[in-house]
């Protein structure tokens, strides 16, 4: 594998106007933004969920925000929640940043000045910020790396920083960020008197590539390039800092029992050949690496990328895109081990799967890692919130039994209803900065070649070999797969324009300027190589028929069953629609299945329909636990399907997206 001369169009150039993505931006700026900001001021009347895991979360509230204020100097009291809070406000300003780019507004635009400003008084004069130690226990600052996330909210303030000058040149908060990266690079490295180690959970790495692009400085690609690479290189490290650290309480309890695997510190990066441990961690690192390989032409370490990806989407990854197929640690666990019922499948995980996909797909052009981060976006993260912005998930099940949740306390994480907020809030704003940066994820350039990865109607200018280039983009998709794509240079130029066959759509149909062009997909994108003058209309026509999906025999869970696709959606029964029991359902073998738009139903969603059979339970059971000699009996049942992401908007209730088959 090599790494290819690209280019990713920026963010900003990039105007969505697509009415499926349209409704999610407006619920991010008028639902979500001020709904999680009351959120960070313990002003919203709600219930936190309280239980994660086998722990207890300390917060009922957020508190975050007085965190600051107390670190600033301007209140006094003790920090309060988690360790990594801070990391709540960083995604909150970040999703503000990217929002402002959609529809500028000044109140909310003055609102995040004046936490900039907060954040100037809470850094300390050395650069360092995080509440926790500066309130509490100065004195641990970068002593319990495994377990203190500091360089993680470092990390997340960097990219909050970055992405917030990028829209309104606020100097002062890339001050801040630019100070905060010097103290960290000041105090880490092989240097004599550095700290040759790396934080517990991935996150600089990825923000230290950003503040490189935005600066052109080039320490901190060193200083990323460095953590990377030191990661798993001395297996002691954090054993050392715990003997270190003896007889003071632990940042987060729990922790010290974790396997190296946890944090991806068990081997060199190069040396690591599948998925292990905390599944965002895994993939915030791989994020990083696919980003530090493309800015620093590294291939050995876009040859490590590539060997965790296909450990990751062959055999560790739902068909929704979800991944981590433990609740204990959130984490990958082992080859086709993708339980249904007590999987995790965190709403970050899938964000930062869409993270690595993307950067995947800037060092190599292969619709392989665009056909991922779809997968992921269209179920996994938009299941995560509720439709009316204000409800999420931690948590992505696949199948649920409200019963099972309530009193099983091996499954109790799998909630049938979205909570209003977590006292472990980091899916909520990372959802939020995910949303409102959408816009980046659409295009790519390779060496002359602008390639169209997600399909959403847009409008953009793209320069080419010095020439402008309008492209507009229209479709209803995801609904319908016709794709339109308007293209016109200033002048005449050369370049190639690739459209991406999804590997969903099994036949296809594209047109130039009403010509039909019958090329095959290469690496899952068709390239018009020509000179391009005037204005060109290029129609693509995807196949949107319904498929039924196997999985590979070795995943036990689903032997024997079947899941429903349409277009980028994964569809799933809910109890709603077809009553309980879902296990009892059946479909019969080649039963055909029928598609039709509900207006009315969540805002507009397409359903499927299919003739089933659901199988009886005869009288004869009664009090029986097993029996011999019953015959099976079944009775004929149409049953409804609905996309994936929609489920848990009304009755709580149970759903199931593996079906079996007759």
């Amino acid at each position: 594998m090599t790494v290819k001369n690209s280019a990713p169009i920026h963010v900003h150039d990039v105007k969505i106007t697509d009415k499926f993505w349209t409704r999610y931006l407006e619920n991010v700026r008028k639902e979500m933004i001020p709904y999680q900001w009351d959120v960070l001021n313990d002003r919203a009347n709600i219930t936190i969920e309280k239980e994660r895991n086998d722990e207890t979360i300390p917060s009922e509230k957020s508190h975050a925000i007085e965190n600051f204020k107390i670190a600033a100097g301007l209140k006094e009291g003790h920090h309060y929640g988690w360790v990594f809070q801070d990391s709540d406000v960083y995604k909150w300003l970040e999703a503000v940043a990217y929002s402002l780019h959609h529809t500028y507004d000044e109140a909310l635009k003055e609102l995040a000045d004046e936490v900039i400003d907060l954040l100037e008084l809470a850094q300390e004069k050395d650069g360092y910020l995080n509440t926790y130690f500066s309130i509490e226990e100065p004195e641990r600052r970068f002593k319990k790396l495994a377990e203190s996330h500091e360089l993680y909210c470092a990390g997340h303030y960097i990219e909050a920083a970055v992405a917030y000058y990028e829209t309104t040149k606020n100097e002062k908060a890339l001050k801040i960020a630019c100070k905060l990266a010097d103290f960290i690079d000041a105090s880490f490295g092989d240097e004599l008197g550095k700290i040759k180690g790396y934080d517990g959970h991935e996150e600089i790495e990825l923000a230290l590539a950003k503040l490189y692009q935005l600066t052109n400085e080039s320490r901190y690609l060193e200083l990323s390039r460095f953590f990377l690479y030191e990661r798993g290189t001395d297996t002691t490290f954090f054993e050392r800092q715990l003997k270190e650290d003896t007889g003071k309480r632990p940042v987060i309890e729990g922790m010290t029992h974790r396997p190296l695997s946890y944090y991806q510190a068990h081997k060199p990066i190069l040396e690591q050949e599948s998925a292990e441990g905390h599944a965002v961690r895994l993939v915030y690192l791989c994020a990083a690496m696919a980003d530090v390989a493309y800015l620093s032409n590294d291939g050995e370490m876009l040859e490590a990328c590539d060997r965790l990806w296909k450990s990751i989407v062959s055999k560790r990854m739902y068909i929704t895109g979800g991944i981590g197929s433990t609740v204990d640690g959130e984490a990958f666990t082992s080859d086709y081990d993708l339980p249904n019922d007590t999987m995790y499948c965190e709403t970050c995980a899938s964000i930062g799967l869409i993270f690595f996909a993307y950067n995947m797909l800037k060092n190599d052009a292969n619709g392989s890692y665009a056909d991922t981060l779809e997968r992921a976006l269209y179920n996994t993260v938009i299941s995560g919130m509720a439709l009316d912005g204000k409800h999420f998930f931690y948590v992505n099940p696949l199948e649920v039994n409200p019963q099972n949740s309530a009193k099983d306390p091996g499954k109790s994480h799998v909630k049938v209803t979205r909570p209003e907020w977590f006292g472990c809030a980091c899916c909520p704003p990372n959802l939020a900065r995910m949303l409102t940066s959408l816009n980046k994820y659409i295009y790519t350039i390779h060496d002359d070649v602008i390639y169209t990865s997600l399909y959403l109607t847009n409008q953009t200018n793209v320069v080419v070999k010095d020439t402008k280039i309008s492209l507009q983009h229209e479709t209803n998709y995801p609904w319908d797969g016709d794709i339109k794509f308007r293209i016109q240079p200033d002048s005449p130029v050369s370049f190639g324009f690739a459209v991406r066959i999804p590997s969903w759509s099994k036949t296809f149909k594209l047109y130039l300027n009403g010509e039909e062009i019958k090329e095959q997909p290469t690496n899952g994108y068709i390239i018009i190589d020509r000179e391009w003058k005037g204005n060109n209309e290029l129609v693509l026509s995807l196949d949107m028929n319904i498929q039924v999906w196997s999985a590979n025999p070795y995943v036990k869970a689903d032997l024997n069953k079947i899941a429903i696709q349409r277009g980028p959606f994964i569809y799933c029964l809910e109890e709603a629609d077809n009553g309980a029991n879902l296990h009892l359902i059946r479909i019969p073998k080649n039963e055909p299945f029928s598609y039709r738009f509900e207006e009315n139903l969540f805002g507009g969603v397409g359903i499927i329909e299919a003739n089933a059979k659901k199988r009886v339970v005869q009288k004869e059971w009664g009090n029986q636990l097993y029996a011999t000699d019953l015959d099976e009996e079944y009775e004929e049942r149409k049953v409804t399907f609905i996309p994936y992401y929609c489920w848990a908007n009304r009755t709580p209730g149970e759903m199931l997206v593996w079906v079996t088959k007759e």
